[in-house]
């Protein structure tokens, strides 16, 4: 092969290239296909660098979609691939480079001709080309289905081969060839509920594989493989003169191809690719792909199945018979790579996905004693709402409301004591109670909601996971306390602001009747539910919690006029009545300590006081509790999200925006 360098827009001009691709029909057994496959250049680590190679090698993928009809050219190449992963497993133990190297070039071609096949022509259309029967020259209804044989042979693959330096790029791109195969969703408007995905993934020779391959990619998540150093596979020369592995390439190679360059790589080490681990990525985007498949017409989705039973190494109780693809996985390991990956959508996602549907991981969760672990990552994802998604902020919102609905949660997080949060840059936190934190972010997150997006949805999660802890309000730091009625406070003048400009809209009524009046009555009937639910949040922790809580009587006291113009209020009499009582009973014993009290000694009086404070005189209230439900269609949102992810991965994936069409999820 040599040193020399090729420019990679030579590619459409290749002579193998152009033979697969031609009129001529090449058998399975002919050697050319050891020639076709005897190519090197550095993998494509990134979209960018398979887009190069794409529009290098447009031309010839559609020759072959024109001309594969009368060569099954495409059939062949699989059949190839086909029977060489039956010996991959004794080359991987075998240390065959060779033989591993030029497999993973079949299925790299085979993975860049299916999405181009995929993008074409429809599902119909892609069966017919895997139909082809070399003696008849024509296509067969009857013949052996050469496509379903491709996708279990990739599942073999990604559960069986061991995972080793050769065998890592193999493994990464037989997980993107599946996510390919997949890819028929990107190319319609609607979801799809019947599809080649559902006749291959939840019926036939494909189904046994289910669990087996959940686990694997669970298992690809958690370790977080990084890639091997340059040197270690054939493809890679190792030194100048080159290294043993690079020769025998070569001697494989010679006068085949040239080494072409990609987005300006030599043939020298490529560049570190973006992500630590592009088979933890794809193997996450690949499970959360084949968690949100709709199930089919006969049979709900087994891959969402596995995910909704899979348990602990640890419990030995049997499985239920009524559970199919069932599992174990080691829970502390798989929680550890949760807590450390959150700041990527498809990890958030997924751990939504498992507290949502496990209940054997939420509980496990749940139960453990380092809870800081997990919240704090996502606590950072909301903090950070302006550099993250909507979606993003969605799932760890939805996370956190989850979580909120234990109260043994709600209890222990104010337990848990941080030193020194130094992503919060409001204030210096040098002491602060995780459940503190948990609310100044929860609150920031509203705040911003209200200056920016003003997603009625947004405001409504983030209450009610306040709503949920309320009662449990332990030891409230006092800044937590400070921004709570502070949020009240700005709720209260945006409720006097629509009042008032529904009040001067109706007095111009009054002389134009041409011009039409915008809904303030709407707008105040959402600020007066959010001012209602922020009360009843005041009044939970007063009534469940207050002795733990002076900090929280501080502020109420500190900022008692806010409350005054609720007080006759129809829609808040009600619930005013406690928080009136609590106002005027600790102003009175300040009023009795005399003027011009420290700080020190109100927090001092406001102890006292809680033991003389008649509880029997506030008045019951049903306790707080909202529930996270998804919506009756979920697949209308999940899916088109699960695909955005993969549109937008780093590693290994590309497609031309202007072919999407269910794509309408945020790019950014």
């Amino acid at each position: 092969m040599g040193s020399n360098s090729s420019r990679i827009s030579d590619l459409p001009k290749n002579e193998y290239l152009k033979k697969l691709s031609g009129t001529e029909s090449v058998s399975e057994n002919d050697p050319f296909w050891n020639q076709l496959l005897s190519f090197s250049f550095p993998a494509p680590t990134s979209s960018t660098e398979l887009k190069l190679l794409e529009e290098a090698t447009v031309s010839v993928c559609r020759s072959l979609v024109e001309n594969n009809p009368r060569t099954g050219n495409l059939g062949a190449l699989i059949k190839v691939f086909l029977s060489r992963t039956k010996e991959l497993k004794l080359s991987a133990e075998c240390q065959n480079h060779i033989f591993i190297w030029q497999t993973h070039n079949a299925l790299f071609i085979i993975c860049c001709l299916l999405k181009v096949f995929i993008c074409e022509m429809s599902e119909e259309e892609l069966q017919l080309h895997f139909t082809y029967e070399e003696k008849s020259g024509s296509y067969s209804c009857d013949s052996e289905d050469l496509l379903e044989e491709l996708v279990c042979c990739l599942m073999q693959l990604i559960t069986d081969i061991p995972l080793l330096d050769i065998t890592y790029e193999i493994s990464v791109e037989a997980i993107s060839t599946m996510v390919v195969f997949l890819s028929c969703q990107l190319f319609h408007k609607e979801v799809l509920r019947q599809s080649i995905s559902h006749k291959y993934l939840m019926r036939g020779r494909c189904l046994p594989y289910t669990s087996k391959l959940v686990k694997t990619l669970l298992y690809n998540f958690i370790r977080q493989e990084k890639p091997p150093p340059p040197g270690t596979h054939v493809f890679s020369q190792q030194s100048e003169g080159g290294g043993l592995l690079y020769g025998l390439a070569s001697g494989v190679a010679t006068g085949l191809w040239t080494v072409f360059t990609l987005g300006g790589v030599g043939s020298k080490a490529a560049a570190a690719p973006a992500l630590a681990s592009p088979l933890a990525n794809q193997s996450l985007l690949l499970l959360l792909v084949l968690a949100n498949l709709t199930d089919a017409a006969d049979a709900p989705n087994p891959y969402r199945q596995a995910i909704m039973s899979f348990k602990n190494t640890q419990d030995n109780s049997p499985f239920p018979s009524s559970i199919p693809h069932a599992f174990q996985i080691n829970f502390n390991s798989l929680y550890t790579a949760l807590c450390e990956q959150q700041t990527s959508d498809q990890a958030t996602l997924l751990l939504y996905t498992l507290l949502h549907q496990n209940s054997n991981i939420r509980t496990y969760m749940l139960a453990r004693t380092d809870m800081e672990s997990l919240v704090l990552p996502i606590l950072e994802i909301l903090y950070h709402v302006e550099e993250r998604n909507s979606h993003h902020v969605y799932m760890a919102l939805i996370i956190l409301l989850i979580l909120t609905e234990d109260d043994g949660f709600n209890r222990s997080i104010h337990e848990v004591i941080l030193k020194n949060i130094t992503w919060y840059s409001e204030r210096v936190l040098t002491e602060i109670s995780l459940g503190s934190l948990l609310i100044l972010v929860v609150i920031r997150t509203i705040q911003y909601n209200m200056t920016r997006t003003r997603d009625k949805y947004l405001h409504t999660n983030c209450l009610a996971a306040l709503a949920n802890m309320s009662a449990q309000f332990r030891s409230l730091h006092q800044y937590a306390a400070q921004r709570i009625i502070s949020l009240f406070s700005l709720l209260s003048k945006k409720h006097n602001k629509v009042l008032e400009q529904a009040t001067q809209s109706l007095r111009g009524s009054l002389s134009s009747n041409d011009v039409p009046l915008p809904d303030y009555a709407q707008d105040l009937n959402v600020i007066e539910e959010v001012i209602r639910m922020m009360l009843e949040i005041i009044n939970s922790c007063l009534t469940n919690s207050l002795h733990h809580n002076p900090n929280l009587v501080y502020a109420l006291l500190y900022k008692r006029d806010l409350f005054e113009q609720f007080q006759t209020h129809p829609s808040f009499q009600d619930i005013m009545q406690n928080i009136d009582l609590v106002i005027n009973f600790f102003n009175s014993r300040l009023l009795q300590a005399g003027a011009e009290l420290s700080v020190e000694r109100v927090l001092e009086i406001i102890k006292q006081g809680v033991v003389a404070l008649p509880k029997d005189r506030l008045k019951k209230f049903p306790e707080l509790k909202f529930k996270y439900v998804e919506e009756e269609q979920p697949e209308e949102f999940f899916i088109p999200y699960v695909w955005s992810l993969v549109y937008n991965s780093a590693v290994g994936l590309y497609w031309n925006a202007q072919d999407i069409q269910l794509f309408t999820m945020d790019s950014d």
